[in-house]
């Protein structure tokens, strides 16, 4: 195809990683605790990933890291407190259509989970599937993965089970709305 001033396009198949499969719904995410920390709402964060660095160099003034490793399992991507309670909560995204692999979630974060649950604090999954967010709460998780012998929780489970989490301007996806009605009904 020509363009003006003679520069040629050329379109070439996008290589898609899967590490970085869900950004969008993390970058959300992130804004969304940064439009409830400002407004006093709640207060949540994601957890850095814990590493120990072994060697780093100096490239242009800056410090590189060249060999890390990761100290310890992390549990949930995000935590905090919202209303007076501790909250916790992973964001998975996933392009299967019919079902999400429970390979996405690991056996420490359900224990994880679990200790959540059984200490009173709120727990959940967020899933992007199909082009829709679900809040998908750590009881019908754990629930479901007590109950099957299932790899995947099937799309269908999800849809009778997770509750939609709309997408606004501010913030971008409102899951404390979602938060509000499971949790804090009739308060």
């Amino acid at each position: 195809m020509q363009y003006p001033n003679n520069i040629r396009k050329t379109y070439s198949k996008i290589n898609v990683s899967h590490s970085n499969r869900g950004m969008s719904l993390e970058n959300a995410l992130n804004l969304s605790n940064k439009y409830y920390l400002d407004k006093d709402i709640a207060l949540i964060y994601k957890k850095p990933t814990p590493i120990g660095i072994v060697d780093v160099s100096y490239k242009n003034n800056k410090k590189v890291i060249e060999k890390a490793y990761f100290k310890e399992q992390s549990t949930l991507d995000y935590n905090g407190l919202y209303r007076g309670k501790y909250i916790d909560f992973d964001a998975k995204e996933t392009l299967n259509k019919t079902a999400f692999p429970l390979s996405n979630i690991h056996e420490h974060q359900s224990i994880h989970i679990r200790n959540v649950i059984r200490h009173k604090g709120i727990v959940f999954l967020i899933i992007r599937m199909n082009a829709i967010t679900y809040l998908l709460t750590g009881k019908d998780y754990i629930n479901y993965i007590d109950n099957t012998k299932r790899k995947s929780i099937s799309y269908k489970y999800i849809e009778e089970k997770a509750y939609i989490i709309k997408e606004s301007y501010q913030p971008p996806l409102d899951y404390l709305k979602v938060v509000d009605e499971i949790y804090f009904k009739g308060e």
